[in-house]
């Protein structure tokens, strides 16, 4: 098996002050919430942080499945339960938006420079390269 690198082994080290418990709960139809308890590296509670409740959905898209991880502010299991739904809605709405915003920066992305190589004229092909200067327009 191949050694890690020093910088990479370094970067796997866990962090004995941050270490959590974790108990998944199910219903088995909608979804999955995670309760991510603080320990002490004894395992015993963190009684000075506070318990994290995550909760996690799959949206069914036209390409697939698209896995949603998402915190729920919540006092107790029962809390995160009834605000699963609305804490899943906002999860949803935030993927929507940054796959809307992926396709905007791929389709703004494209740059077609409208100066040639020198000596090969615009658009950078013997010739004069394409019609209208070597430009894409974009609809």
């Amino acid at each position: 098996m191949p050694e890690l690198p020093d910088d990479m082994t370094a970067e796997m080290t866990m962090d004995a002050s941050t270490l959590y418990r974790e108990e998944i709960f199910t219903d088995r139809k909608i979804g999955t919430i995670r309760v991510l308890t603080p320990v002490r590296t004894n395992g015993a509670p963190d009684l000075g942080r506070t318990i994290v409740y995550v909760g996690e959905a799959q949206l069914l898209t036209t390409v697939g499945t698209l896995p949603l991880s998402f915190e729920i502010e919540a006092q107790s299991l029962e809390d995160a339960v009834s605000k699963y739904a609305g804490a899943a809605q906002q999860a949803f709405e935030r993927a929507v938006q940054e796959l809307q915003e992926v396709r905007r920066q791929a389709a703004s992305s494209i740059i077609v420079p409208d100066r040639g190589i020198p000596g090969l004229g615009p658009g950078g092909s013997p010739g004069g390269g394409f019609p209208g200067g070597g430009r894409i327009k974009l609809s």
